[in-house]
């Protein structure tokens, strides 16, 4: 099994919005983004455990011409908010890091 961050050319989360936090997983190597999203490891009920949202809140999206898994949640608090810990969402991949992967299927 792989780590996520060893098969990956970046991981990252950002704001879409104040309300909505969007996430890209980004792969360099075809075989392993393919072998990635073939395994069915990253999905929806995984990303809504992971950020405790419902699975009906996660947008996700497999993008093969881009290499790419990217998902969008809703925030937890909004930008700015007074409770809100990441005003830009760039902290919010840190669980998606050690996913592990199958390294064959």
């Amino acid at each position: 099994m792989s780590k996520l961050w060893e098969i990956t050319k970046l991981v990252r989360s950002k704001n879409a919005g104040p309300f909505v936090l969007t996430f890209d997983i980004m792969f360099d190597d075809p075989d392993a983004y393919y072998r990635t999203r073939d395994s069915g490891v990253i999905n929806k009920g995984l990303v809504a455990r992971l950020y405790n949202t419902s699975e009906e809140d996660v947008m996700f999206f497999n993008c093969d011409n881009a290499l790419a898994i990217k998902f969008s949640i809703p925030r937890p608090n909004f930008s700015g908010d007074l409770n809100d810990s990441d005003v830009f969402g760039g902290q919010q991949f840190g669980p998606l890091v050690d996913i592990e992967v199958p390294d064959r299927l």
